[in-house]
């Protein structure tokens, strides 16, 4: 105990400088928005690192796990073109892209959470990759997220089960919009907000992508309805939606680039103004 605090008093003027460097560091990046968006991409990229490693050898122990994956994942999307109506040869050529409007990129999860009231993903996609902030992350079974920030190699994903998420989804069967948010309860179970209690519904209803943003076409899948009542004023409906995606158990996701997103968002703009 005597040798600690004679290691302290012989290095009190560096640990005093320290102590005040680290706090005046904490200052300038909470209150500059440059200084703080550099260092979550710093983070991103030292901590991506970290978690890329720990997922290789994941990987690695769990082949068998993922070939099985692999080959579900596979027949999903020969199921796809063989209701398509397009030769497979000529979809093929075109892999890439879905409704020829939007890019698709692979990527897998090397770090989630889905226990918090703000969940997010982590994967081993970023801006050298052609990854860039809001777009749409989704599986063959469904919605993921939206990409929040990223760094060279990595790429931070707000989950659909973050507090703060909000992503225009219809009912598909009535085609009756909302918007998608969750309460926080349950991982399985997100929230539809917004739909006037005059849209006919019922349990076991679709529920998909709206395609009223820049972010996902309209018919990816969501989940279904689980139960539903009216809010505090009786106007609109709050539907509770079962997740297609086990969020628990993603591991490889699809990034969803809108080609058309620049001229959209540019048009968008131009009317506010």
């Amino acid at each position: 105990m005597q040798q600690i605090v004679n290691f302290l008093i012989r290095h009190k003027t560096f640990i005093t400088f320290f102590v005040l460097f680290c706090f005046s560091l904490f200052l300038v990046i909470q209150s500059h928005s440059y200084h703080n968006t550099k260092f979550v991409n710093s983070a991103n990229w030292v901590s991506g690192g970290i978690y890329n490693t720990s997922n290789n050898i994941g990987d690695y122990l769990y082949l068998k796990q993922y070939n099985q994956q692999l080959i579900q994942e596979n027949s999903y999307l020969r199921k796809l073109l063989l209701n398509s109506g397009i030769p497979i040869k000529d979809s093929l050529k075109d892999s890439d892209s879905l409704d020829r409007k939007f890019k698709v990129r692979p990527a897998s999860i090397i770090k989630n959470s889905y226990n918090k009231l703000n969940n997010y993903l982590l994967v081993d996609k970023g801006s050298s990759d052609s990854i860039a902030q809001d777009m749409g992350v989704i599986t063959s079974k469904g919605i993921v997220g939206i990409i929040e920030n990223t760094s060279s190699g990595y790429a931070n994903i707000q989950s659909v089960l973050n507090t703060y998420s909000e992503i225009n989804a219809a009912i598909k069967n009535t085609n009756n919009f909302g918007s998608l948010k969750w309460n926080g309860d349950d991982f399985n179970v997100v929230q539809l907000v917004d739909v006037l209690r005059s849209a006919p519904i019922k349990k076991g209803d679709t529920i998909i992508t709206g395609g009223m943003s820049s972010i996902f076409p309209k018919g990816i899948l969501i989940g279904t309805i689980k139960d539903f009542s009216l809010d505090v004023s009786e106007n609109y409906y709050l539907i509770d939606v079962d997740l297609f995606n086990d969020m628990t158990t993603l591991d490889q996701v699809y990034i969803l680039e809108n080609l058309n997103r620049k001229e959209i968002l540019e048009l968008e703009n131009s009317l506010d103004e």
